[in-house]
């Protein structure tokens, strides 16, 4: 009821606006997802749960906080999101290298390799490019004015309900391509490709400032 209430604050256009917002923007190439999609290969769809909430409920979290005030600092100390940015982008250059490098996993280290916890995925959304920009745009975009804090609760809802499903698609194709790469030479064929694709998902955070118009962002 209570959400049903929620979503009567904003126009008709407005809420389905976000719902297509949030599904293209959650289910297209981006970091976690192509994380997730070799999880979901190296370890297993059920081994991949834990990094599949994280990254949903973190992100979440992430719009609340944006939405209640923390992009306010970034736009009064620029030199603080650019900080940000480029740690970022050091970061995922780092797990890049980490997936194209990942061996197929002996017999007596399968068991012992671990993917992403939920805390960990959850952290991950803070130097996540994609997530900064899919939250500053449905935040700044879909929060109606006069209706902000039940707007930003309806935001973080559709993405919270959105989020999950398509952030798990990614997970189990994955997990069907496992079958595929028993073979340690397509796996570490795989590995190296995913990782080029995750570095090719850096390029619109290296060429542009997504801060500088957070209302014209694109995911």
């Amino acid at each position: 009821m209570y959400f049903a209430y929620c979503c009567a604050m904003m126009t008709q256009e407005l809420f389905f606006g976000l719902c297509g917002f949030a599904l293209v923007s959650s289910i297209t190439p981006g970091p976690n997802n192509l994380m997730l999609m070799a999880s979901g290969t190296n370890f297993g769809f059920a081994r991949t749960l834990p990094h599949m909430l994280g990254v949903s409920i973190g992100f979440v979290l992430m719009t609340v906080l944006i939405g209640l005030g923390l992009a306010q600092v970034f736009v009064r100390f620029p030199v603080a999101y650019t900080v940000l940015k480029v740690g970022s982008v050091v970061y995922l250059i780092y797990l890049a290298w980490k997936i194209a490098t990942a061996a197929a996993p002996k017999a007596d280290a399968a068991a012992t390799a671990k993917p992403f916890s939920f805390l960990q995925a959850c952290l991950f959304q803070w130097v996540n490019p994609k997530a900064w920009t899919m939250a500053l745009m449905s935040v700044t975009a879909y929060v109606p004015a006069d209706h902000p804090m039940l707007g930003l609760l309806v935001v973080a809802a559709v993405f919270g309900a959105i989020n999950l499903p398509t952030v798990g698609l990614w997970a189990f194709l994955g997990m069907q391509m496992r079958q595929f790469l028993h073979d340690p030479v397509k796996l570490r064929a795989f590995n190296v490709i995913a990782a080029l694709t995750l570095l090719a998902s850096l390029y619109p955070v290296v060429t542009h400032d997504l801060l500088a118009h957070p209302g014209l962002a694109t995911p």
